[in-house]
């Protein structure tokens, strides 16, 4: 294992940590009263470090470790002032958005997070294209790094309305959800699956139905797009790919399922009791999501989820959290990416506790707002939660600071 993994990956864990502190204020401030912070700010800052302080810098730095390991070199020295930039935008984020919102100086470091993303995007390109061996995970990271940069349009695009004072609800609406998609479904989930398949190939579990599984999952990403704007006005044909789309991701997650399924006892040999737990709850995780999606194919059922700003956060938070975040540890706990002690683990588990309390709390509000039921003391509970998140991180930060380099 390169030590550069390690060292990156603690920083992505304390940005992990930072989100987890900025939703317990943002969740304090709704319960009582914070008259000195702007929660619309505190909001973006939420979200725009999320993406790059924690998800991005993470997903960066286990595809640069996937070099490592494919060819034995230390890739990271040839990354360290990309990874950096990244983390400079992150930050510049973090706190300009606070401050002031969207202005100057938070547009320039989010401007700043699109350039290095596609600055990573041709270099780690062309140095995937180096490797002697091409498998199946070069198609997930090429077409992450394809669907990160694709996603970029949505950004330029409210900056393009804003500056012309052109602004329309749905076009504006339509762009916040094509940034989302493709980071979400795009550089986010194939970066995921590309990790993913190589941990499948380095064991033997891997096979033609892996192939299929990604041009399932691939052709699909770009009509799934509609399945989050299905309130615009669109031709009947067009309304069948997104149906199709939708049906063919749920055909690749069960060729998917299938396959791990007839590798089980492989996949149990190689990987911890706590990692497997990890695995299993991000599957389950993600069987829901896709199973939302295809529900959400229905008009009637995607105006009124859309409606409710409750199931949408719920949304966000199940891929964000229980999909994309859970698999990133449960990959640096099977890999032996972080130092694993006993503390650790109870750290990661109320973590991940904090994760589906809050998910089950949101969806609990969700339902109580689409039957205008006031759910007693919701927000309270959800202020709750979001301690617990923090503190399995904080006690997870605080035991890698302390073990540094001794292995459990």
């Amino acid at each position: 294992m390169v030590e550069g993994t390690r060292k990156w990956l603690k920083i992505a864990l304390l940005n992990l940590m930072l989100v987890a502190f900025l939703g317990t204020i943002l969740r304090y401030k709704i319960v009582f009263s914070i008259p000195f912070i702007d929660q619309r700010n505190l909001l973006h800052s939420h979200s725009h470090f999320a993406f790059a302080g924690w998800v991005s810098h993470a997903l960066m730095t286990l595809l640069i470790a996937y070099l490592c390991e494919k060819s034995d070199k230390d890739y990271f020295g040839k990354y360290r002032w990309l990874l950096i930039a990244n983390l400079l935008s992150a930050y510049g984020m973090l706190v300009s958005f606070i401050f002031q919102g969207y202005a100057f100086v938070s547009i320039l470091f989010s401007t700043l997070s699109i350039f290095v993303s596609y600055w990573f995007a041709i270099v780690y390109w062309k140095d995937l294209n180096q490797l002697k061996e091409h498998g199946i995970p070069h198609l997930f990271f090429k077409a992450a790094l394809v669907f990160n940069a694709l996603s970029s349009i949505g950004p330029f695009f409210l900056a393009y309305m804003m500056a012309s004072k052109n602004m329309h609800q749905n076009e504006y609406l339509a762009s916040v959800y094509f940034f989302l998609h493709f980071q979400y479904n795009g550089w986010f989930f194939f970066s995921c699956m590309g990790l993913f398949s190589f941990l499948l190939t380095k064991y033997g579990m891997a096979g033609q139905k892996l192939k299929m599984v990604f041009y399932l999952f691939a052709m699909a990403c770009l009509p799934a797009y509609l399945l989050s704007a299905l309130w615009l006005p669109m031709p009947y044909w067009v309304y069948l790919l997104v149906v199709a789309a939708a049906m063919a991701q749920l055909l690749g997650w069960g060729l998917l399922v299938g396959l791990l399924y007839s590798n089980m006892n492989i996949f149990k040999k190689h990987f911890s009791k706590l990692s497997q737990w990890f695995f299993a709850l991000c599957a389950v995780a993600f069987t829901i999501k896709l199973s939302l999606q295809a529900c959400s194919v229905i008009p009637a059922l995607s105006k009124l989820a859309f409606g409710f700003r409750p199931i949408i956060i719920a949304y966000l938070h199940l891929v964000l959290l229980a999909v994309i975040s859970l698999f990133i540890l449960a990959y640096m706990v099977g890999f032996r990416m972080i130092l694993v002690d006993r503390t650790t683990k109870i750290g990661l588990i109320i973590f991940v506790t904090g994760i589906f309390l809050n998910e089950f709390l949101l969806m609990i509000q969700g339902i109580g707002d689409l039957f205008y039921f006031a759910v007693p003391s919701i927000e309270l509970f959800l202020l709750i939660a979001a301690m617990v998140l923090f503190t399995g991180m904080a006690i997870v930060n605080y035991r890698q600071a302390k073990l540094k380099n001794s292995l459990a």
